[in-house]
């Protein structure tokens, strides 16, 4: 008797343990949501955090100090950097935590970065050539200068470094260079002021962005043959792959522009806030920069999703695996998602 009566009171307290552990529904949604540890928002969206998706649960970016007036960021397999196009510099810092990693001068007005697997390009906006820079440590490879005016944003071909240049006036070009030693490997004509350069894994595609009525041109990676140009919004500056398309962020009439890659028929033009200008594909989202607003579009369909605001101009914008970074032209910092 007293065996059995022992046996029930451990059972009861047993339940009422269980009971506490899980909490019904109402009791859940009647709970506010808990601030982050370090005094961030709440996180909003648990399975986002459980993916890992963070850009997706915090509803402001967390800054981080840069040099001045960041323009281009890039992501090299471990760290983010960005190109300071008001003090002559690229920072690199570790995509984990934001911690400054270094500051290395390269002179000129820092504006473009791509990443070729070992080292760091940086274009210089208002001038003809482009710096190599070792990653790893931050040391100049080598400085390369070219013809045809001012430089824009680069891009990697998994071979080759690829730069717009554009004239001060007429159609500009976009030169192919050996990512091994910075020999120039051919230049091909595009439209009028070439702005930014994508691969997207077979072909080369350029903004034009000194067309009244906007276009983008294709050239075959391998021998730079021109496989068309074809129409955009206003302007265009910034330019992504999503894996199957391509998207230009058109600064001169306030939208984005999907073309099929394959043929470069325009899919859709998608309105994205005031003077798009930077734009990044996160594997299921295009983030778009636009004056003092992110926007976040839905790849297949263009909807925007979510628009954040800041006190300061948004310009580059990158993506590390994990999260979304943008930078703060007047701020002087790169915000972390």
């Amino acid at each position: 008797m007293k065996t059995r009566i022992v046996i029930g009171v451990f059972l009861i307290v047993v339940v009422l343990a269980m009971a506490n552990l899980f909490p019904s529904h109402a009791q859940q949604a009647a709970e506010p949501a808990q601030p982050a540890g370090n005094g961030a928002p709440p996180l909003s969206n648990p399975l986002k955090v459980a993916l890992l998706k963070w850009y997706n649960a915090n509803t402001v970016p967390t800054e981080f100090p840069v040099g001045k007036e960041p323009e281009g960021v890039a992501f090299d397999g471990a760290n983010i950097w960005t190109a300071n196009f008001g003090d002559g510099t690229v920072s690199k810092l570790r995509a984990s935590d934001g911690a400054v990693l270094g500051t290395y001068t390269v002179g000129g007005f820092p504006l473009g970065l791509a990443f070729d697997g070992a080292d760091i390009w940086v274009t210089n906006g208002l001038g003809t050539n482009l710096t190599k820079v070792r990653a790893s440590d931050g040391k100049i490879l080598g400085t390369f200068t070219l013809t045809g005016g001012q430089v824009g944003f680069p891009a990697f071909d998994g071979d080759s470094v690829w730069v717009s240049t554009a004239p001060s006036s007429g159609n500009g070009t976009v030169n192919k260079l050996r990512a091994s030693d910075g020999k120039i490997l051919g230049t091909f004509a595009v439209g009028p002021y070439p702005a930014a350069v994508a691969c997207d894994g077979i072909d080369i595609w350029v903004t034009n962005g000194g067309n009244s009525n906007g276009t983008v041109t294709k050239l075959r990676a391998s021998d730079g043959a021109n496989l068309g140009t074809f129409p955009v919004g206003l302007s265009p500056t910034g330019v992504a792959f999503d894996g199957a398309d391509i998207w230009t962020a058109n600064r001169g009439d306030g939208t984005v522009t999907k073309l099929r890659a394959s043929d470069g028929v325009v899919l859709g033009t998608f309105s994205a806030g005031n003077l798009p200008y930077g734009i990044a594909f996160d594997g299921e989202h295009i983030w778009v920069t636009a004056g003092l607003q992110l926007a976040e579009l839905r790849a297949s369909d263009g909807k925007t999703l979510r628009v954040f605001y800041a006190h300061t101009n948004f310009t580059g914008v990158a993506f590390d695996g994990a999260n979304v970074w943008v930078a703060g032209y007047n701020s002087n910092k790169v915000g972390k998602m």
